[in-house]
């Protein structure tokens, strides 16, 4: 059995190594490999990363994807306890649940500040950071306020109808639970919160590719446990296309509804509020502080780095045959951040089957546009794509109106993140569904104010967008001279 002093000395990047549940791993060759980047594990070399491991992990993770002979064996539970200062978080006035009692949640906005008083200060700053400046992230909020609404009056709305057909599954709310990593990290139940809440309402939920619940677990529940609701797979393109084709086949096994291939991450967004918080945790633990690879590198073609690179960095259209061609016939698949005009009908003349429009929570480029002005983009150079794909989107929506103002200018439906990860991280599963009772009430009201009783009624003449349509781009050269568009799949 190996000893703490076995461990200990492989403690740097030639030699790592580390303890998760009492076993040893030597995780040398995996540094750069990892998707959060080498910085957090070296920061546990020769130490016990159990607690950091399992916040963010599903288990068995490591134990799935290390190769066998990287697994070095067992280590006294004794030597375990003594064998890490605990570093994982900074210290701080965030009590679980201590903050804005359930009742007095009355919006998503209210979620939100709960969530800052009560979440660990790491959730908080994983859930609530974005790209440089933040200003997609906040223009993703400020654009639904400039769009307004044209009620009509004396219509019988007595009875409302807000169910809605998404990716092939009946639901009873034209929304669903946008992907995000790391639920665990703001509640030990972690994605299980999200999925009861979206079997109790009958919504469904975009499972991510970094989980910290396995697919199989969710995939279980879903099976055993659920009354409505369905699952949908979000797929981030892993370097190694061997390892994509992995979860393909995984999630399709695992009968998730539908695919929803990332394609805004050729590299991760500069998120500095993650990377200060990174640095004060080592500074507070008098650790040096690993800056990761230079920016500029030495090598040069293929063999060059990609910084904030963990996915793969060559993902193009001709990819989406091999990875259609594993999906199969198992559901239909959407190409999730489309910014523009122009890759939305390339994407419906491949033969895509829905659109999601999104920038990532303003978490990769900023100063990219909202997903509400890429749908007026869509309405102005190619309103056919509207008709010939399902189009959802995400992005700062926090009220029932906003839902209904995509809904009104052509939206499938419309995805909710960050205000579920604030929900399960100051109330869990309690939370979760208060937010689908929330925006299920807003809808109705909000419909009924609008004068329609079915979402088939919405119509783009029912908001005014004069305001942002001013802000979209005069003219395009792909559709001046009909370059847009390539061959169907």
């Amino acid at each position: 059995m190996l000893t703490a002093s076995d461990v200990a000395i492989h403690n740097n990047r030639g030699s790592c190594w580390i303890i998760i549940e009492g076993h040893v791993y030597d995780v040398t060759d995996f540094l750069e490999e990892h998707p959060g980047g080498p910085d957090i594990i070296l920061r546990y070399a020769g130490k016990d990363a159990t607690e950091e491991y399992l916040a963010v992990h599903p288990p068995r993770t490591i134990e799935n994807e290390l190769p066998r002979e990287k697994h070095l064996g067992a280590i006294a539970p004794s030597v375990v306890a003594a064998s890490l200062p605990k570093t994982a978080d900074l210290p701080g006035p965030r009590e679980p649940h201590f903050g804005i009692p359930l009742s007095l949640c009355l919006n998503l906005f209210d979620f939100e500040r709960a969530a800052e008083a009560s979440a660990s200060r790491r959730a908080w700053t994983f859930y609530s950071s974005a790209a440089d400046d933040l200003y997609s992230h906040h223009l993703n909020l400020r654009d639904w306020a400039r769009v307004t609404f044209r009620p009509r009056v004396l219509r019988n709305v007595r009875r409302v109808d807000m169910r809605r057909t998404i990716l092939g599954h009946q639901c009873n709310l034209p929304i669903f639970i946008a992907p995000a990593a790391f639920a665990r990290l703001g509640h030990p139940d972690g994605e299980l919160c999200l999925i009861r809440g979206a079997s109790k309402y009958n919504i469904p939920y975009a499972v991510s590719t970094a989980s910290s619940v396995s697919a199989e677990d969710l995939s279980q529940y879903m099976s055993n446990d659920a009354v409505g609701g369905c699952l949908y797979f979000q797929l981030y393109v892993k370097i190694k296309e061997s390892e994509t084709r992995t979860l393909i086949r995984r999630a399709r096994s695992l009968k998730f509804k539908a695919l929803i291939v990332t394609v805004d991450t050729p590299v991760v967004g500069k998120r500095e509020q993650d990377d200060r918080y990174k640095a004060e945790v080592a500074i507070a633990a008098r650790e040096t502080v690993v800056s990761g690879p230079p920016l500029i590198s030495t090598s040069v073609g293929d063999e060059a780095p990609v910084h904030r690179g963990p996915f793969s960095s060559t993902l193009n259209w001709e990819d989406l045959k091999w990875i259609r061609e594993e999906w199969g016939s198992a559901g239909p698949i959407c190409l999730k951040g489309i910014g523009t005009a122009e890759d939305a009908k390339i994407a419906c003349d491949m033969g895509i089957d829905c659109i999601y429009l999104s920038n990532h929570g303003g978490r990769q480029l900023d100063s990219s546009p909202s997903s509400l002005r890429t749908l007026l983009e869509i309405h102005k150079f190619c309103p056919e794509v509207l008709d010939r794909c399902e189009v959802i989107l995400d992005g700062g929506v926090r009220r029932g109106a906003d839902v209904v103002k995509a809904l009104c200018l052509g939206a499938r439906a419309v995805g909710i993140g960050r205000p579920f990860m604030y929900s399960l991280s100051s109330h869990g599963t309690e939370g979760v569904a208060k937010v689908i009772q929330i925006l299920g009430d807003e809808l109705q009201s909000c419909m009924r104010l609008l004068g329609v009783t079915s979402l088939a009624e919405l119509r783009p003449h029912m908001v005014n967008t004069r305001e942002l349509d001013m802000m979209i781009m005069a003219t395009l050269p792909e559709f001046e001279f009909g370059k847009a568009g390539k061959t169907r799949l």
